[in-house]
């Protein structure tokens, strides 16, 4: 699906200070807590297991009950991969205000591993490592799945 709008990390931050969206964070659990964006949710696209990555099966449940479908959210992750999957099945399940933030967290990456672009943590802007109600587990009452 290539209708996803994709934005920097400094258009994603223009988003949720001035324009009232929501910053989803879609790492896991342990990633969130070790560090995200102030103010940001988390709702994992995927969920660390013996077999590695998974996706998480209450993704869409959690998402639907937590936000409307008109929600404006921007979708953000490590480096940009799951976020772009997950805003892509956003879309595809009717969500009309999803942007990705193309660099996640760490910074978007070339083949070799090098940062290609600066993520949200290398900027210095306000992070933190607890959100009230932004953990899966409060996002996930919000919506009582």
């Amino acid at each position: 699906m290539s209708n996803v709008h994709r934005v920097s990390p400094e258009e994603a931050r223009k988003l949720v200070d001035d324009d009232g969206y929501t910053y989803v964070d879609v790492r896991t659990e342990p990633e969130y807590a070790a560090g995200h964006p102030q103010g940001a949710q988390n709702v994992p696209f995927l969920n660390a297991g013996a077999k590695g990555m998974q996706p998480n099966p209450d993704f869409m449940a959690v998402m639907s009950a937590a936000y409307p479908k008109d929600a404006k959210l921007v979708v953000g992750c490590k480096t940009g991969g799951r976020s772009l999957k997950a805003a892509q099945a956003l879309l595809g399940a009717g969500y009309t205000n999803v942007v990705d933030q193309r660099a996640g967290w760490e910074g978007a990456r070339d083949a070799f591993g090098a940062v290609t672009e600066a993520g949200w943590s290398t900027k210095g802007w306000p992070t933190e490592t607890a959100t009230a109600g932004g953990s899966y587990a409060e996002v996930r009452k919000k919506g009582s799945v």
